[in-house]
């Protein structure tokens, strides 16, 4: 028989999610069989498998000791490379500023060399977590950008700060802004886009319109021309997701004749390559929060402005550089 006291990191959980983490020896026929045969309870009670764990709450486990010794620990995450640049950290959450060719998790080709696994490498070196004494809880992402795309990605070190940040960003409280370079020369310097947003899912390409199609999505994307060059025609954006959809931004500015510069699926790819760009020039570089309701243990964070130190495009092609904001030096 074994007992786990429930933590602020494992609340909120159900109980069978709870169980594979924390026994993960016990098969998960035995484990439904053992939840219906009381022979695990809560508090003493019977629970069922969809039963939400509370802080505080005893989860007793009256199985057979081999299903109780633990798994031999192997913690990926520390193959990951050791680098890591931070913009903020404080003991609830780390906005890191991904550089382009980085995904931020693993996926078929890469699983040890992602975003997630470098944050969580560095949180163990320096102390902040250690998965031997959590049953479930591991540092998480709270958005994601793609793999070339650059800029500030939010991680969260706690459960409860996780819960709040993906309410937050699904409510529209975190803005975010982007700097891109798109090909051409713009008529209108600051402009409203709206469109709609059809998805291909097998290719993992977006498609814009005019008028509603079926399964389409509303979007609207708002731009302000920073700075203009000649020879090639390119133009420094400052760019507003006021719809968060899968490639808008790209595809947005590809619909209306402005690819941005290095987009191998929405824009001229052969050209941008022999000028030496293999990465679309976008960079979430600037992160607001803006609270309209209670953030809880995040509250302090209202009204702070964060940015990534430079963006190499707007400094090469536009000496364009950034200012200061409220967070620190990248580590």
């Amino acid at each position: 028989m074994k007992s786990f006291t429930i933590g602020e990191n494992d609340a909120g959980q159900r109980l069978d999610k709870f169980i594979t983490k924390a026994m993960p020896r016990l098969p998960k026929s035995l484990m439904y069989k053992y939840i219906r045969l009381k022979r695990i309870k809560v508090d003493g009670k019977r629970a069922e498998i969809s039963t939400r764990l509370q802080k505080g709450s005893v989860v007793d486990a009256y199985v057979a000791d081999e299903f109780l010794e633990p798994v031999e620990p192997k913690y990926d995450f520390l193959s990951a490379p050791a680098r890591l640049d931070i913009v903020y950290e404080d003991e609830n959450i780390l906005l890191a500023d991904k550089k382009q060719g980085l995904i931020v998790h693993p996926d078929d080709r890469e699983y040890r060399d992602t975003l997630i696994t470098r944050i969580q490498r560095y949180l163990y070196e320096k102390g902040e977590y250690n998965p031997a004494d959590e049953n479930s809880f591991r540092p998480a992402l709270a958005n994601r950008i793609d793999r070339n795309t650059g800029g500030i990605v939010l991680a969260a070190k706690n459960a409860e700060a996780l819960r709040i940040l993906c309410d937050k960003i699904k409510d529209r409280e975190i803005e975010k802004r982007y700097l891109a370079v798109a090909h051409g020369i713009f008529p209108e310097k600051q402009a409203l886009l709206e469109g709609y947003l059809t998805k291909n899912e097998a290719k993992n390409q977006v498609y814009l319109s005019r008028s509603a199609t079926e399964n389409s999505r509303t979007v609207r994307t708002a731009y302000t021309v920073l700075r203009e060059r000649r020879r090639p025609d390119l133009s420094l954006l400052e760019v507003d997701l006021l719809t968060g959809r899968t490639h808008q931004i790209r595809a947005h500015l590809a619909s209306i004749g402005h690819p941005l510069l290095g987009d191998g699926k929405y824009g001229v790819n052969q050209a941008d390559r022999k000028m030496g760009y293999k990465h679309q020039a976008l960079y979430s570089y600037k992160l607001t929060f803006r609270f309209s309701s209670d953030a809880g243990l995040l509250q302090y964070l209202d009204g702070k402005t964060f940015q990534v130190p430079r963006v190499w495009f707007a400094e090469e092609l536009f000496g364009y550089r950034l200012g200061k904001s409220d967070g620190q030096p990248g580590l």
